[in-house]
């Protein structure tokens, strides 16, 4: 019995033992101790970032090769830093520098002490790095544009920051992400998994082979390619278009939401972004204060939206019952309240069709005043107002797959009781009249514009505006992408409205620029614009803006344009959106007379001008 008690403990101590050896092993080697092992050297093995193709599988962004020089601070030995600084192509002052910050970071991880040297660079050096002890050259891939355009959506990566490190432990420093645009929006899916390897070191610091023969190692895992929405060939001639001006252009794909175009001006080449220079060009980009090259102002810019927006006042007056289609008010020249004249470029009687092809202000203020007086006290109205306007995507954000953005203003009965709380909150509709064609407190973005007007092109309906077509593998597009958003317009309310926007282009203020061949409903806009000069509110020369949907019964495309200080509606904007719907419904253009006069025109020196002509009211 005893014997049989000798051995059960001999055998439990033995197998207590071996786990323990294989837990220090295998387990525990396999945890972050390997971190903190100072006989054992990180290596990162960095995966290619996933491609980016257009819509009809054009290639947009590829990748090629970089190399960085790495450096491990607790193993660097004396060394002859003049000839190492002439070799790197920096002062002495900036290496010490790095230096120091490299031993903040970490002794034992890497740090980059030279980002991204070209191949030139690369093979001069290489040959001189067994030098240079701690000091290592690393194999990493940059982005290769195939485009000069689009910098706004595919935006750029660039070395992550302490706080993106502090965030999320996956990164190090040195270590690229993506930093606005899709590179930002789809940074899981683009950048991979990076690999690791383990290096043993003896007791000279010198590298022996793959620690445990490289059971740990892992191999990086290539990003996942994706496809965008937007047409190259539409998007680089839109950016063609907007030479010399500034503003945005946004096209939609009402059917499903797709993006077609989304162009900002003035915009970049997204190479300047790549390569050593990169800092240098970013900060030329950056305090750039004047054109605002990085500023996408189809995002982030919010405006008045003018005229366009009376589409949406006949729509909700018609929900409202406020009005009929058939109702005639006769127009004398403006819509007068009180001392003031909201004047108007119509005379004569006009009914909800006429009203929209010829942009009658006295029409819209009319059916507003309609709409807000049947509620008992104007904050009731002017929150049934914006429910309906919210249904259309406005006052908040969209939802789309994009980083930016602003959600524009859509004004409530707070802000307003907020402005004329004296006496007891009392104002009337009459006080926000100018809403009913886009001026006062109405702010739009320009993305904004073009989902209200795919809601008419839809006649009540909308997806969200997205970026992204496919992910190139077993990942599947966002279902709230595939979501209808209803808008709280009754659809059959839909269609005089449509039919007074195809008859701008007939017969209204878009006659002049017809494209024939293509049934575009549209409308054209002047909004105002004022600054503030030494302390004086003064206006600038108004914004030109135009939105557009074609075909007018099947609607491939939803677009609105905004040039800045662009004068009037079918000037600039209205060209510019009849020249985009044709060359991509048709892929060439017939008006090569619109073409030329605004390929060759340009706005440099309007905005050049601290400010133009006397305060004067215009919205047509």
């Amino acid at each position: 019995m005893r014997k049989a008690v000798l051995y059960i403990l001999v055998l439990i101590s033995g197998v207590l033992f071996t786990a323990r050896l294989f837990y220090l092993q295998v387990f525990d080697g396999a945890s972050d101790s390997l971190d903190k092992n100072n006989a054992i050297k990180i290596m990162y093995d960095y995966p290619q970032r996933g491609y980016m193709f257009d819509r009809n599988n054009k290639l947009l962004v590829s990748n090629q090769p970089s190399y960085d020089v790495m450096v491990i601070p607790k193993d660097v030995k004396p060394l002859d830093t003049l000839e190492f600084c002439r070799l790197l192509k920096i002062t002495n002052e900036e290496f010490k520098e790095i230096l120091r910050k490299a031993r903040v970071y970490s002794p034992r991880l890497p740090s980059v002490v030279v980002p991204q040297l070209n191949k030139a660079d690369y093979a001069s050096l290489s040959e001189k790095m067994h030098k240079y002890e701690g000091f290592y050259i690393q194999r990493r891939s940059l982005r290769e544009y195939q485009v000069d355009h689009s910098a706004n959506v595919m935006g750029y990566i660039a070395e992550v920051n302490n706080a993106i490190i502090q965030k999320n432990p996956y990164y190090q420093m040195g270590e690229l992400i993506g930093t606005a645009g899709v590179e930002k929006e789809y940074e899981d899916v683009l950048r991979g998994e990076k690999g690791v390897k383990y290096i043993q070191k003896d007791r000279f610091n010198r590298d022996i082979g793959p620690y445990k023969d490289g059971i740990y190692d892992t191999l990086p895992t290539r990003g996942k390619d994706i496809q965008l929405t937007i047409d190259a060939t539409l998007q680089k001639y839109g950016q063609e278009l907007m030479i010399n001006k500034r503003g945005g252009i946004v096209a939609i794909e009402p059917a499903t939401g797709e993006i077609l175009a989304l162009i900002t001006a003035p915009s970049y080449d997204p190479a300047l972004l790549v390569g050593r220079d990169r800092s240098r060009n970013f900060t030329k980009l950056w305090y750039d204060t004047i054109a605002k090259p990085l500023y996408d102002r189809v995002l982030m810019g919010e405006y008045p939206p003018g005229s366009p927006f009376k589409a949406l006042t006949a729509l909700i007056a018609l929900e409202e019952q406020a009005i009929s289609e058939s109702e005639i008010v006769n127009c004398q020249g403006g819509y007068h309240f009180g001392r003031r004249v909201l004047r108007c470029h119509h005379r004569g009687p006009v009914s909800m069709v006429s009203s929209i092809a010829n942009s009658c202000n006295t029409y819209f203020c009319t059916v507003y005043k309609s709409t807000m007086d049947k509620y008992p006290n104007p904050q009731e109205g002017i929150d049934h107002w914006r429910a309906h306007l919210s249904s259309f995507g406005l006052g908040d954000f969209l939802g789309y797959d994009l980083p930016s953005g602003k959600r524009g203003n859509i004004p409530t009965s707070t802000y307003y009781n907020r402005i004329h709380q004296y006496p007891q909150h009392r104002w009337s509709s009459l006080a926000t009249i100018s809403n009913s064609i886009g001026q006062g407190e109405v702010l739009l973005t320009p993305i904004q514009m073009a989902n209200f007007t795919a809601v008419i092109a839809n006649r009540g309906f909308y997806y969200t505006p997205h970026i992204i077509k496919n992910i190139i593998g077993p990942d599947t597009i966002p279902g709230k992408f595939k979501e209808k958003h209803y808008s709280t317009v009754s659809a059959e309310h839909f269609e005089p409205v449509v039919e007074g926007m195809h008859q701008v282009y007939e017969r209204g203020t878009a006659a002049s620029i017809r494209i024939p061949g293509i049934e575009i409903c549209g409308k054209t806009g002047t909004a105002e614009n004022y600054t503030r000069i030494n302390g004086k509110r003064m206006q600038l020369t108004d914004h030109s803006i135009f939105v557009a949907f074609a075909p007018k019964d099947d609607p491939k495309i939803a677009i609105a344009v905004f040039v800045e200080n662009g004068y009037w509606g079918s000037r600039w904007a209205g060209r510019i959106a009849g020249l985009m719907i044709e060359k991509y419904l048709k892929g060439e253009i017939t008006r090569t007379d619109m073409e030329k006069f605004v390929l060759n025109g340009s706005l440099e020196a309007e905005y050049a001008k601290p400010y133009s002509g006397q305060p004067f009211t215009i919205n047509r």
